[in-house]
């Protein structure tokens, strides 16, 4: 798009949520964030915390007040806390601040022995209100990683000039928090493995669909699960990749190519083994800043990571050769930011596990497009383009343990939909791009052993949508009227033999609009609400709103 107002002349450099499953909540409780004030201008959103054992944590601190004025990685000494493993929960906590002036969105990635264990992006202040920010991960199933000491290291650039006088700061912790008194540690990983720029972390960055993240393994030959944690993040050219339209009609649309399909794929030697949907997240300077002042979008600050089942293979990557595992991103057009861990849990009753993967039906991606789009004789453009694509696939595989077989069965269908309607004049007075995007996801997963089966069954949905408008008067003034809405929602039951199912929900919404005119916004408001329960009394509920850039109202539900 060409407007000096455009998605996307909104190029902020880029961006933070939690590796945050509902599921392992059971009956530990959420507490409150600090109780956000009413009339602030601070970032404010509507999670929860991370739920906390009751034992006295252990504290490791990581880094205190640094300073990103600068591209330079800044270092850590990572050393294992005072209270060995195993632990009940592991938090990272970070706290981040910007003072007042004018700065892009920035991306943050902190990383310990090269494995990623934050990435999100920053808020950005105004001319005169600075911004802080708290955000939390569970990180218990990285435990071993915490087990030795690391070299530690933060990405945080920042450009600070003239022009661009924002600088940020940050902290981080890990709280270790021991097991009760006769309670039993959760199951971790029992190997971490990172793919990731080199040996203290980095990401790498995917410019074509040809690009790939690889890392190769020898791994422990007598492997039990796997799991792949993703996270594949849109820069530049592809930061507004939900804009985007197929290339023969992007010129026409004053937009990016490629269509707005996007998703990573994961490899094992170079065989199709998983599939990530990219969640369209959406930074603080994107599109219209002000959108976003002060409640911010849904995982904006934080990302987490979308685990991918690598169980089917676990026989194959337990043979002692080595193992090509990659990642790459369909369709990008400009980059991702990318980086994922590899996490492995090991039957320690077997030096050596045997298996096979006995079904694999992934195949390639395969999206379907839709194109109506006219130019009159003036050169006004109007029309529709849409995308679609839809998976189903099975995965299956066995190993043969000191416990007897175990099967597991995977099949999941992916869906996704994108319908785009545009509405651009010749003379560039108006421009009306409105997209209605939905990725769903159904998962289902039987691992079957000598003591019965377990199934679990989880259901997602990211619904956004879209409506963006520019207007030039014939007075020369112009109008950008923006609405935004996006949502999380994950529904999941686990059934297991001898105890009744754990069924969990997540649901976030949030609204966000604003009309960006050259005297500055008007109409600026937001409304944010996340809910979260399962059947084991865990429960948050809070909605927040905004207007003028402040917060306007808290409301919190499950109260005791």
């Amino acid at each position: 798009m060409k407007h000096p107002v455009s998605l996307a002349s909104r190029r902020s450099f880029a961006l933070l949520t939690i590796i945050f499953l509902a599921a392992t909540v059971f009956a530990q409780k959420y507490t409150s964030p600090s109780q956000p004030v009413i009339g602030s201008q601070n970032t404010v959103t509507a999670d929860p915390t991370v739920p906390r054992p009751s034992t006295t944590p252990c504290v490791v601190p990581l880094f205190d007040n640094y300073t990103f004025a600068d591209f330079s990685a800044k270092t850590f000494n990572f050393v294992p806390p005072a209270c060995p493993g195993p632990w009940a929960k592991v938090v990272l906590e970070t706290d981040f601040s910007i003072t007042a002036g004018r700065q892009y969105d920035r991306t943050a990635n902190i990383w310990i022995g090269g494995v990623n264990v934050y990435f999100g992006t920053t808020a950005e202040p105004s001319r005169t209100v600075s911004r802080m920010w708290h955000t939390e991960s569970d990180l218990t199933d990285y435990s071993p990683l915490f087990t030795a000491p690391h070299d530690g290291r933060v990405d945080l650039g920042n450009l600070v000039n003239s022009t661009y006088t924002g600088v940020l700061y940050g902290s981080a912790r890990l709280l270790f928090y021991p097991v009760a008194s006769g309670s039993t540690a959760p199951t971790t990983a029992d190997a971490v493995y990172p793919l990731s720029g080199g040996p203290t972390g980095g990401t790498v960055g995917l410019g074509t669909p040809n690009n790939y993240l690889s890392r190769t393994f020898t791994l422990p030959t007598n492997i039990e699960r796997a799991y792949l944690d993703v996270i594949a993040q849109s820069q530049s050219g592809d930061e507004f990749w939900y804009t985007c339209v197929p290339n023969d009609v992007a010129n026409e649309l004053e937009s990016c190519g490629n269509t707005a399909f996007r998703e990573t794929e994961v490899y094992i030697d170079g065989v199709p083994a998983g599939v990530a949907p990219v969640y369209p997240w959406i930074y603080t300077g994107g599109i219209d800043p002000y959108l976003w002042r002060p409640i911010v979008g849904i995982q904006t600050l934080n990302f987490p990571a979308y685990r991918v089942d690598l169980t089917p293979f676990a026989g194959q990557l337990s043979d002692g050769t080595p193992h090509a595992v990659s990642l790459n991103v369909f369709n990008v057009n400009g980059y991702f930011s990318t980086t994922a861990t590899l996490l492995v849990y090991q039957d320690h009753a077997s030096a050596q596990v045997t298996g096979a993967v006995t079904a694999n039906t992934i195949g390639a991606a395969n999206p379907v497009l839709a194109e109506n789009v006219n130019t009159d004789p003036a050169g006004n453009v109007t029309g529709t383009v849409s995308v679609t694509s839809h998976r189903d696939f099975k995965l299956a595989g066995y190993v043969n343990t000191s416990h007897g077989q175990v099967n597991t069965q995977i099949t999941q269908q992916i869906a996704f939909t994108s319908n785009q309607n545009f509405n651009i004049t010749a003379d560039g007075n108006k421009y009306v791009q409105n997209i209605q995007q939905d990725t769903t996801i159904s998962s289902n997963t039987v691992t079957r052993a000598k003591g019965g089966a377990q199934v679990v069954n989880s259901e997602q949905e990211w619904p956004l949508n879209l409506s963006y408008q520019f207007f030039v008067y014939p007075d020369g003034s112009y109008a950008q009227p923006v609405v935004v809405s996006q949502g999380y929602v994950r529904h999941d039951v686990t059934t297991a033999p001898g105890g009744p199912a754990y069924v969990s929900d997540v649901n976030v919404t949030s609204n966000h609009n604003d009309t960006l005119t050259p005297s500055g916004p008007v109409d600026q408001s937001a409304s944010q609400r996340y809910q979260l329960k399962d059947n084991r009394g865990a429960c948050w509920d809070r909605s927040i709103t905004a207007s003028g850039g402040a917060l306007a109202t808290v409301n919190d539900g499950c109260k005791k």
